[in-house]
């Protein structure tokens, strides 16, 4: 029984991290509109790859601004 219930617990863990995470860092997500009206604004010109050739500061982003 204590396997079962230690593999309930991670699994249980994980979920909720998995949420909070999910609450807290999605750009979709603002919990104040005053302060943060278009959150994924933040995102245009970041880069999302670990490694790349391309320097992203020096491009801006094709998609238009609203």
């Amino acid at each position: 029984m204590i396997p079962l219930f230690v593999a309930l617990a991670v699994g249980m863990g994980g979920a909720t991290f998995y949420t909070l995470r999910l609450a807290f860092r999605n750009p979709d997500v603002t919990w104040s509109l005053k302060n943060n009206p278009e959150p994924w604004e933040e995102y245009r010109d970041k880069q999302y790859k670990f490694y790349s050739s391309v320097n992203y500061k020096e491009h801006t982003s094709k998609a238009p601004e609203f």
